[in-house]
């Protein structure tokens, strides 16, 4: 049966319209997975001679020690990156197959996931290691089996809570405060998590526990799959209050307040919407990882004015590019209706300059830093207004992806955004601002290399009607794809 299952999904790939899509996605995928293999495999035959270098005391311990954060870690990125159990059961639901080997398969899928397996590439090297240290071989191997066991829990947590905001947004922050206690001693959490881990190794029935919690978890999530696998489950409509907003203040702009308007209303009202302009949010403290000297990597100069065009553009990049997707539901209607395409575009450009103004007013902050950090946000914030905001627009027009509104599912991000003509369009918003600021930096100062840039900004906003008309043709060029593209689902 599971082999019947494989070959459906199998021709639902290459049958898809978005196979060529699927093609280069799966190809960059391909590279990210080798990338971090190879972290991983560095990590786990380096980093017990990097401790022991170190003088950290026993590795096995160290790595013991910060393994709940770790563990947590994983869970919020499978929570934002993995994929769920998804089977299309209407066409299964009237053949003889038996429920549970439809729940067996959809959770089966992500038993396999690349989530779980290359936690692999760290924990055998790094056993390995700890082996031929002289490591008590059966506790070497109850740790390495329990801690595998753990992350398949991970799996399992993510199926049961996802799309349940208000856990996920917890166990974030929750992380978040605990790291900070930890940096500046108030609290740690490890004093508490550490002796578990040990007693992985240590004490020999341990090992069991977490086999016994993956199991009660599999479980859990089969019977809730199982209980709610009916067709009038996902047809079933949720009935909420209904609010009027009226912001009238907008009148006064004509058609461009009507289409902000809309958009504010859409960006309150909805569950994706919301979690884009947090994303937003989170871009603001980006520059941190550049401007406090945290990273050595990152001392570079240059990556100043890329950590400022992140945290003065953040909703620009999580919200604007993905134009006109957010409309995709009623977009057909909009384009039988006489709009001017131009009216169109002008309202979503005033709404991400707006964020983006927002952004840079309240990155004043980074003052804290040197003045030098916050004017690389302000000169972050004129590339964005003068380039970068007709870059997310124009690169709208080739992603084709239907968004829900009411659900979180690819919230950060969708394969079908990734085609040939959406990279090409990274190279001047995030490369070519570094290489402008570089030439002026080296060949004659630092503040010639911000003054490069915002010129840069300045030369783009100046020339924004001409550009606007370039933009418009493209979109009516798209026209016709992206309405069959948003008819599928």
């Amino acid at each position: 049966m599971f082999k019947h299952f494989l070959n459906l999904q199998w021709k639902s790939f290459f049958r898809a319209s978005s196979f060529k899509t699927e093609i280069w996605f799966k190809i960059l995928m391909i590279f990210g997975a080798l990338y971090f293999i190879a972290v991983f495999l560095a990590l786990g035959v380096g980093s017990y001679f990097m401790i022991e270098k170190a003088g950290w005391g026993d590795p096995l311990r160290v790595v013991n020690k910060f393994m709940i954060y770790y563990l947590v870690m994983d869970l919020v990125m499978r929570y934002m990156l993995q994929k769920m159990p998804v089977t299309n059961i209407k066409p299964l639901l009237y053949l003889p197959f038996k429920k549970s080997q439809v729940v067996n398969y959809s959770l089966g899928k992500t038993v396999v996931s690349f989530f779980n397996w290359a936690h692999a590439f760290f924990f055998i090297p790094f056993s390995i290691v700890l082996l031929v240290k002289g490591y008590s071989p059966i506790g070497v191997i109850r740790w390495h089996l329990g801690m595998m066991a753990l992350f398949y829990c991970n799996n399992f947590i993510n199926v049961l809570v996802n799309n349940k905001n208000v856990i996920f947004y917890t166990i974030a922050g929750v992380l978040f405060v605990l790291g900070i206690c930890q940096y500046y001693e108030v609290f740690d959490i490890t004093t508490y998590t550490a002796p578990f881990f040990d007693a992985l190794y240590d004490m020999p029935w341990t090992a069991f526990l977490p086999w016994i919690v993956l199991i009660g978890l599999y479980l859990t999530s089969f019977n809730y799959f199982k209980k709610n696998m009916y067709l009038d489950g996902g047809l079933a409509t949720k009935h909420t209050e209904a609010k009027t907003e009226d912001f009238t203040w907008l009148d006064k702009y004509g058609k461009l307040g009507t289409f902000l308007k809309n958009d504010i209303k859409l960006i309150k009202r909805n569950k994706r919407s919301k979690t884009t302009v947090i994303m937003s949010v989170l871009f603001l403290f980006y520059g941190l990882l550049f401007f406090t000297g945290g990273i050595e990597a990152y001392e570079n100069p240059v990556w100043k004015i890329f950590a400022g065009i992140f945290v003065s553009g953040g909703f620009m990049f999580t919200f604007g590019s993905y134009v006109p997707s957010w409309d995709s539901s009623y977009y057909p209607l909009m384009m039988s209706q006489n709009i001017s395409y131009k009216e169109y575009l002008d309202s979503k450009w005033y709404l991400v300059i707006i964020a983006t103004v927002i952004s840079t007013v309240i990155g004043t902050f980074y003052l804290y830093f040197g003045w030098d950090a916050y004017l690389a946000v302000l000169v972050g914030a004129v590339y964005n207004v003068g380039i970068n905001s007709y870059l997310v627009l124009w690169g709208g027009a080739y992603i084709k992806t239907p968004i829900d509104l009411t659900s979180n599912k690819k919230a950060f991000g969708d394969k079908q955004a990734f085609n040939a003509k959406t990279l090409l369009l990274t190279i001047p918003k995030m490369i070519l601002p570094l290489v402008i600021y570089a030439i002026g930096h080296y060949t004659i100062n630092p503040t010639a290399g911000y003054i490069f840039v915002a010129l840069t900004g300045v030369v783009g906003f100046a020339f924004k009607n001409w550009v606007f008309k370039k933009i418009e043709q493209i979109y009516k060029k798209e026209k016709y794809k992206t309405l069959l593209a948003y008819k599928e689902k």
